[in-house]
């Protein structure tokens, strides 16, 4: 998959692209809905499969008060490099992200198409969901695009609201189960294990003083969605590609000091290895329990022993 971060750089398809656009935060099953049609129709048509997205959301831009960038109840499911890999696995020809500022917000839905579909792309076919709108004001969608075909010599295909809804996921409904700790509620929608990145930084290294090494992830993006507290069985994947089962712990540690800041805590099942400053990626398999405060050590390491066993039986097969 081709990546272009810059409209005035995109390649000109000579009309022979097939396109569908939008954010495509996490990618889950209505997105995917979407892009199987559309390379559906790529392969029947012979021209490559496009999408557009933009960066960064585009309620950054459209919602930010002026005191604050960054709207408080905004929560992603993928960051972008996630939502690039999710995308380039899909088998799709080209990416186009193209930078979503206030400018570009104002542009009508004739420019958006006479800029961005015609002169950038070269579209021959648009796909898009049944709920899909664009330019200023969200002016546009199938019925102007549909009227205005002939004009524009591009033609549309909207998927029926039928299909998309006929997998009941909506990013609403996936952000809701991850904050309440339903993770296999949220990879059913996803159609797959959500995962967090980040690098591993040093923390307090108590896990170490009784027996229980973690690795502290810290997430780059501080709009990542991150789940409820709690303890989770997840499959980790070290920065050279190794594989293990792991237990999580997203939480602030009550058993082991007050006032603490929430960690991401990573222990890998028989594992003996250094991962400071290295990426880590973890996907959530099954939330384990509530994050609790013991009596003592004793009490935490007895549970964490119970944790990594019922994590096993979780990630058989994993």
């Amino acid at each position: 998959m081709q990546v272009v971060r810059d409209p005035a750089q995109f390649p000109h398809l000579q009309g022979q692209a097939v396109v569908t656009s939008g954010t495509f935060d996490g990618v889950h099953l209505g997105h995917q809905q979407i892009l199987r049609r559309l390379q559906e129709v790529a392969q029947q048509s012979g021209g490559p499969s496009v999408v557009i997205t933009y960066w960064p959301h585009p309620r950054l831009v459209l919602d930010a008060p002026p005191s604050h960038p960054n709207p408080q109840d905004l929560h992603l499911l993928s960051t972008l490099e996630e939502r690039i890999k999710r995308l380039e696995d899909f088998g799709i020809d080209y990416l186009l992200i193209i930078p979503f500022t206030q400018e570009f917000a104002s542009w009508t839905s004739e420019e958006y198409i006479q800029n961005i579909l015609i002169r950038t792309v070269g579209t021959s076919k648009l796909v898009i969901g049944y709920d899909h709108r664009f330019g200023k004001n969200r002016e546009g969608g199938f019925d102007y695009l549909s009227q205005n075909a002939d004009r524009y010599g591009l033609s549309v295909e909207e998927i029926p609201r039928e299909d998309v809804d006929a997998v009941g996921v909506s990013s609403t409904r996936i952000r809701r189960a991850l904050e309440s700790g339903d993770i296999l509620t949220a990879s059913r929608y996803l159609g797959y294990p959500y995962e967090l990145t980040g690098s591993v930084v040093r923390g307090r290294q108590l896990g170490r003083t009784i027996g229980w090494p973690t690795a502290n992830v810290q997430v780059e993006e501080p709009l990542k969605l991150i789940p409820a507290r709690g303890v989770y069985a997840v499959m980790a994947t070290t920065a050279a590609g190794t594989h293990h089962e792991a237990m999580l712990n997203i939480g602030v540690r009550p058993t082991v000091g007050g006032d603490l800041a929430q960690t991401i805590e990573a222990h890998l099942l028989d594992f003996n290895g250094d991962l400071y400053n290295q990426q880590l990626t973890v996907q959530l398999v099954a939330r384990l329990r509530d994050e609790q405060k013991f009596d003592g050590l004793d009490a935490l390491k007895a549970q964490l022993k119970l944790d990594a066993e019922d994590a096993r039986r979780h990630l058989v097969g994993g």
